[in-house]
């Protein structure tokens, strides 16, 4: 697994800009076509970390390999993990949306796909940008619904908080 950041542009500067987010979806897509890996791009406000990622895509490869996989789609499955819910247009809230997006894409090979030819490939559609560490607390906190209380009653970090919000999706079927 290989995790790019940048700045995603959707419908702003023509000139730096996918012109829709399907267009940058399809972008991603054609790189996972052509190299071989699922290239799935998160908000990267909502991403407390590389682990969360990683976490994510662990659970989700775990789940489909037993069949027990929740959508079609492996990058719509570590998307959904990575949420920690089985909506998909809740889930959906991580991806990139219109405007300037600080984002993470994950560049995972399923096999013996190209993981560093893709990761350079999305380079080309990103702005480079550190975004990795930069996630925003009361974003995340409102997203996974981590609250004062959850809070005060452990020594946990939000990062943990999260990562355990990723792996009870298996348990919440």
């Amino acid at each position: 697994m290989e995790l790019v950041e940048g700045v995603v542009h959707v419908g702003t500067d023509a000139e730096r800009s996918h012109p829709s987010v399907g267009a940058f979806v399809e972008a991603l897509d054609a790189v996972g076509d052509e190299h071989g890996v699922t290239a799935q791009a998160f908000d990267a406000r909502y991403v407390v970390s590389r682990r969360h990622l990683e976490r994510a895509l662990e659970l989700a490869d775990r789940e489909r390999s037993r069949g027990a996989g929740i959508a079609r789609d492996r990058g719509v499955e570590v998307l959904l993990y990575a949420a920690g819910r089985r909506q998909i247009d809740r889930a959906l809230e991580l991806g990139v949306g219109e405007g300037e997006t600080p984002a993470v894409v994950l560049v995972a090979a399923d096999g013996a796909g190209d993981e560093a030819g893709a990761a350079e490939a999305v380079r080309d559609l990103l702005e480079p940008a550190a975004t990795l560490d930069a996630f925003d607390e009361t974003r995340v906190r409102e997203f996974f619904d981590v609250g004062e209380r959850e809070l005060a009653a452990t020594d946990a970090s939000l990062e943990e908080l999260v990562l355990e919000r990723v792996a009870l999706l298996v348990v919440d079927r």
